[in-house]
């Protein structure tokens, strides 16, 4: 901090105190509003906090926050302080907050908003920046998705100092990061197709066997990777094998633990040292928390697009408990609810299912269309109230997850 120009620390001080504030008046987490409020006094901060440590910028559609987490978990190993954005404050206000936190933290794991990180990069001359997936989300807010990718792989290519750890299964991710400098890449696997079915080189259709992916016109192919991910297994870059054990549930934290690593590698943590690390996390903001209310046990899973949805359904309770999805169309989670039609339902054939949130009505005529029984309830008590004692599972897009969190964090 004393290195920071003398405007540079006023606006921390200035910044660290709305946290405070917003914080103690229960009016958020103060994961914004201090970087807002320093921003204001020096427009410039972020470059200055970022100056002199070593970063870690973590991007994509999906598993964004739990991937942010699993890597600081694991270059937390090395013993020194890290710096982060935990609760998923990924602009620039948020990045500011995270590191007036932690203003002497020699390492920052930041969470970036896919629409951000050429800019950001400029800003912060990341060391490395992890690209997990690339799938359609927030249609009516966010840029379609090949334009994305096409401007990642402009920036990379402006910046060659920085090393890119990139899924080597998505083939938007591969083409994105393909002008890098260095990439290691990561088997982590690729669920969801239904946006890469073209070649976003050439446009050409891309053909899938067991080798992996490829475009059937142009040399544009599935790279080699050096870390893969191999059912509950780790294969690292050195060819060892470890199992994951993880406590986080489903392949797609698999996946990113996976990712994790191979970062936490390329900052010199010893691997024996950093997956036990990443065992030790069990809850995400929220996510993949158990909950006890009113006699059930409610698992919270959030899933915020139709990538997101698929692998929510991936880790519902094996003894087919009820299931509630919650849906609602506010300016975070986009207000086009169109999305709804590109899941697949016909998973949940034989569960109880209940719909709840300000878009129920639209996530009720899509199970309909995929003859889903369900029924419709005015929110999570209600829900809580409609089935008997045990284990109830929730699924819900983001601002209905923060409603269904606020209304079960407070007491009974």
């Amino acid at each position: 901090m004393s290195k920071l120009p003398i405007r540079a620390r006023v606006a921390t001080s200035i910044g660290g105190a709305a946290t405070r504030v917003s914080r103690l008046t229960g009016r958020g987490d103060g994961s914004v509003i201090g970087g807002v409020v320093g921003l204001k006094v020096a427009p410039d901060l972020l470059r200055q906090l970022a100056s002199g440590r070593q970063i870690v910028m973590v991007t994509g559609t999906n598993g964004k926050t739990t991937t942010t987490r699993l890597v600081t978990a694991a270059i937390g190993s090395l013993g020194q302080e890290v710096a982060t954005n935990a609760y998923g404050a990924n602009m620039e206000s948020g990045l500011v907050s995270a590191l007036s936190t932690a203003p002497e933290a020699p390492y920052a794991v930041l969470e970036v908003d896919e629409r951000y990180l050429p800019s950001l990069i400029k800003v912060t001359n990341p060391r490395a920046v992890l690209l997990l997936n690339l799938s359609r989300d927030q249609m009516d807010r966010a840029a379609e998705i090949w334009l994305i990718a096409r401007r990642w792989r402009e920036a990379f290519a402006q910046a060659p100092q920085v090393r890119v750890i990139a899924n080597a299964d998505d083939p938007l991710i591969a083409w994105s990061a393909g002008s890098a400098s260095e990439v290691i890449w990561v088997a982590a696997g690729q669920r969801w197709h239904e946006d890469s079915w073209c070649c976003p080189d050439c446009g050409s259709h891309l053909r899938r066997d067991e080798l992996g992916w490829r475009c059937g016109e142009c040399s544009l192919s599935r790279p080699s990777a050096r870390w893969v991910l191999d059912g509950e297994k780790v294969i690292d870059a050195a060819g060892t094998v470890r199992e994951l054990n993880l406590a986080l549930p489903g392949r797609a934290n698999r996946s990113n633990a996976v990712m994790a690593l191979a970062v936490a590698d390329l900052f010199g943590a010893d691997m024996d040292q950093a997956l036990p690390e990443l065992r030790k996390v069990t809850s995400i903001a929220g996510r993949y928390t158990s909950v006890e209310r009113r006699g059930r046990t409610l698992h919270l899973l959030l899933a915020k697009n139709p990538a997101g949805w698929l692998e929510a359904f991936d880790v519902l309770g094996a003894d087919n408990p009820p299931l509630l999805l919650a849906v609602n169309a506010q300016g975070p989670d986009g207000k086009d609810t169109s999305w709804l039609w590109d899941v697949d339902y016909r998973v949940l054939a034989g569960r109880r299912v209940l719909v709840a949130g300000e878009r129920r009505i639209d996530l009720a005529v899509r199970l309909e269309a995929d003859s889903i029984p369900f029924e419709l309830v005015d929110g999570i008590d209600a829900a809580v109230d409609a089935v008997p004692q045990g284990n109830l599972d929730v699924i819900a897009n983001y601002t209905a997850f923060q409603h269904i969190r606020a209304v079960v964090g407070r007491s009974v």
